[in-house]
């Protein structure tokens, strides 16, 4: 009768949480054992728990009954030392003004990045990724799956990728004036054009070096390789041992004499794998949130002009989450 009644509370209550020796259904088998004569000892030896643990599930039914074998919060009653309010609504708001991670709040606001975390998730504040680098919006969701690696020493291995960009119409298009795209779809018909950012990033310092050009063919990114090296060497990596890329026709063939040239090995990604690369295609999502699609500019010149400006302040100041919060730079020996 006892186990009847009890049953439809059940229903009522949260199921067991992952870290409990018993469930709800094995609390009341010790309160039922219990009231049948067993010794706290027995209990305990047929269910394959501690004695305390008996004793403390009785003394919970004694005190509250069958609401006492219910599992409750493990949340504290109190938290002396829990971030303000204030801190926590200044965080918040920082996050959404600025769209920064969480070392370059930790960093304005002196607080630790652990802490930015913590409140962001309390919260409920989508990661970056998921936002629209220039509204904020939630427009998109991702998922991450990613093994982690890194080459010892500057210059071992270097990662190489394009980006293709819309070109920004005369007057800057539909995000100079406001609108959004599908207000205006009677220009779709428009030819504007493409340009390519051409990208090279140490796997081991992830210095980037970065260039707009017109087109991804052959002799461009022999050209766009020749000036990265040099690139590379005014800033103390003086040779680069391996480069990666995807199987792009220019990679695979346009490379192969420069490379020999320098005594670079060229290294391929597996086909439709673009994780392999992630290094670069990671910056390519930075170049677009933060260079490219930060702010409404008025003209293709002018973005293309922006970028020499945001390529040095990512390589000698930007926060970088992989290298303890500090900027490229700060792997590579001073020039």
């Amino acid at each position: 009768m006892m186990c009847g009644l009890f049953t439809a509370h059940i229903s009522e209550v949260l199921v067991s949480h992952g870290n409990a020796r018993t469930t709800v259904h094995g609390r009341l088998l010790i309160v039922q054992r219990y009231r049948q004569g067993w010794k706290q000892a027995h209990i305990a030896a047929a269910m394959g728990i501690s004695r305390k643990c008996v004793g403390y599930w009785l003394s919970r039914y004694a005190g509250e009954g069958e609401a006492g074998l219910a599992d409750r919060s493990s949340r504290p009653l109190h938290s002396p030392t829990r971030t303000t309010t204030l801190v926590e609504a200044r965080v918040v708001q920082t996050r959404a003004r600025e769209r920064r991670g969480r070392d370059w709040i930790a960093a304005e606001l002196g607080i630790p990045p652990r802490t930015v975390s913590r409140i962001l998730a309390r919260h409920h504040m989508p990661h970056l990724a998921l936002l629209d680098p220039m509204t904020g919006a939630l427009i998109r969701a991702s998922k991450t799956t990613a093994v982690r690696y890194e080459r010892s020493r500057p210059g071992e291995l270097v990662h190489m990728d394009v980006k293709k960009l819309a070109k920004i119409p005369p007057g800057g298009g539909w995000r100079a004036d406001g609108g959004t795209l599908g207000n205006h779809r009677s220009d779709h018909k428009t030819p504007v054009g493409y340009d390519y950012v051409h990208s090279l990033v140490d796997d081991h310092s992830r210095l980037a070096y970065c260039e707009v050009l017109p087109d991804e063919k052959g002799p461009t990114v022999v050209g766009f390789l020749t000036r990265g090296i040099a690139y590379f060497a005014a800033h103390n990596i003086p040779r680069i041992k391996r480069l990666i890329t995807d199987n792009a026709w220019a990679y695979r063939w346009s490379l192969r004499d420069m490379c020999t040239q320098h005594g670079i090995t060229q290294k391929f990604i597996k086909p439709h794998c673009p994780w392999q690369n992630g290094k670069v295609e990671r910056l390519n999502r930075t170049l677009a949130t933060e260079w490219a699609y930060r702010q409404p500019f008025t003209s293709n010149d002018e973005r293309t002009a922006a970028l020499a400006d945001w390529l040095e302040h990512y390589n000698t100041e930007r926060r970088h989450t992989a290298l303890g919060g500090n900027p490229p730079i700060s792997r590579l020996p001073p020039t």
